[in-house]
């Protein structure tokens, strides 16, 4: 939002975006993935929000979900082509996440890097009507008028989504407290250089996907299988020339690790955890995906 319309808070226009930014934030993060595209979505909104006449809305909130949609599923579909050209596995931007976010299950797995990127299978439109419908229980005839179909045909599209989205995510959703206590584990292991340690963690699938956007050295393609992810992070972590330290904190809802060299940090780490062992791991160290965990001083976890 603008720094002129944050000097007028008396405005009855600029309360109510106020009032409603962090829901329409989320929003927008979890259909682009991305925090600073999605501050972007804000702004525009904003400008579009400023022009409306009050006196004919009935329902304010809506009103800005609406906007706020159709502005992400425009951005969402620019990027398209930005992630056709991207190099190596595209994650989502690590997102500090506040405790009460990870208090509340639903919306800590909805934000969850593993969800995020099943949500990235989805088509533009389907992904707008998943976010709406299952994670902000928003009634299909609102859902209809941001996206610009009939009720009806959103009906099948939350119905088709749905289905897609159940098929890959994990099987069970896993309280924070016990991803905390096997990142815990990982991190010692990660630390001390023990692959038995990791090992002991990993599940024999697990699959490690890095994210360096070719700015910083990351797989090209996923690793799969314990062993060879297990000899991968500890051959990486070797090459470096400094400290190696992490620090547990809260990253898009759920325990996570914001891994430093020699104190700069040098990618978020963040992981699924299925039946007490490790599935997924997502290791970010693209820097342009950083800059907003680097800004903010990170909740570190005691």
């Amino acid at each position: 939002m603008s720094d002129h319309a944050s000097d007028h808070t008396t405005d009855p226009a600029t309360e109510t975006f106020i009032a409603h930014r962090n829901l329409l934030f989320t929003v927008a993060y979890e259909m682009l993935g991305s925090a600073a595209d999605a501050e972007d979505v804000l702004q525009e909104s904003w400008l579009r929000w400023a022009e409306v006449d009050l006196a004919q809305v009935r329902d304010q909130r809506a009103y800005l979900v609406r906007i706020t949609t159709r502005q992400s599923l425009n951005r969402l579909r620019a990027m398209k082509r930005r992630k056709e050209a991207y190099v190596g596995p595209w994650l989502p931007e690590p997102l500090l996440t506040a405790p009460d976010v990870a208090e509340d299950v639903e919306l800590a797995e909805s934000v969850s890097m593993a969800l995020m990127l099943v949500l990235e299978t989805l088509s533009p439109t389907e992904r707008a009507v998943f976010v709406l419908r299952e994670v902000f229980d928003v009634g299909y005839d609102e859902i209809a008028a941001a996206v610009d179909k009939t009720p009806a045909a959103v009906r099948q599209i939350a119905h088709r989504a749905r289905r897609h989205v159940d098929a890959r995510r994990p099987r069970e959703v896993v309280s924070a407290g016990e991803t905390r206590a096997v990142l815990e584990s990982f991190q010692r292991a990660f630390e001390t250089g023990d692959l038995q340690g990791l090992l002991d963690v990993l599940a024999p699938e697990v699959v490690l996907v890095g994210d360096g956007g070719g700015l910083k050295q990351a797989a090209l393609r996923p690793v799969i299988g314990a062993q060879k992810a297990g000899r991968f992070i500890l051959g990486g972590s070797g090459k470096f020339a400094g400290r190696l330290s992490s620090d547990l904190t809260l990253v898009n809802g759920n325990p996570a690790l914001v891994v430093r060299l020699d104190g700069e940090i040098d990618g978020v780490m963040a992981i699924r955890v299925e039946d007490a062992r490790i599935t997924g791991l997502y290791y970010v160290r693209n820097p342009e995906k950083l800059s907003r965990v680097e800004s903010e001083t990170p909740l570190t976890l005691r």
